[in-house]
């Protein structure tokens, strides 16, 4: 397993040890130990699946309270993840970096708490899925208006993305709430 820095301050790109042969493949998704090695000494406590269709975006999503860090990997498929600083104290302050994970490149972002995060399904659907270290408060959820001009997320769309209301109603970064 190699991990690399991100730009920001944080996260971490992790690309796995793939074992294949005419059978298929064998990788490690997390092992606790080369993780904690790595700078990443977390516990998650809960596992999402999400599975969306083309030109869908998620996000930008975060929780002020009870943050969560999550490790995030496309399953099957390809998108677009995004991760935004929302802390106050970083140097890259409202700054916003993306990976392309896929099915085929079988790489996972390790985003840590303090980070909106959202992205867009770039193939015909996506199965994605992310660890997280602390449990969905849906009373503490924000969400940071995904196409806010301020941070200028430069996602990879052709067409008019597919956005749900909730985060059709997102807040610009002017006015969401941050970490300190």
């Amino acid at each position: 397993m190699q991990f690399r820095a991100g730009r920001l301050p944080g996260l971490v790109l992790i690309e796995p040890r793939v074992f294949a042969d005419d059978r298929g493949f064998f990788q490690e998704l997390f092992h606790r130990g080369r993780f904690a090695d790595a700078g990443i000494d977390v516990d998650f406590v809960q596992d999402n699946l999400s599975r969306s269709k083309a030109g869908v975006v998620r996000g930008l999503h975060y929780q002020i309270e009870q943050p969560q860090g999550k490790l995030v990997r496309a399953l099957r498929g390809e998108v677009f993840d995004v991760a935004v600083d929302l802390r106050r104290s970083s140097p890259t302050f409202g700054q916003w970096e993306g990976f392309r994970l896929s099915e085929d490149n079988q790489l996972a972002v390790y985003i840590p708490p303090g980070f909106a995060h959202g992205f867009s399904v770039l193939s015909d659907s996506a199965d994605v899925l992310y660890k997280c270290t602390a449990l969905y408060a849906p009373q503490h959820e924000r969400t940071l208006l995904w196409n806010d001009p301020t941070v200028n997320v430069a996602w990879p769309h052709s067409q008019p993305p597919i956005v749900s209301g909730k985060d059709l109603a997102g807040l610009p970064f002017g006015h969401a709430e941050m970490f300190s």
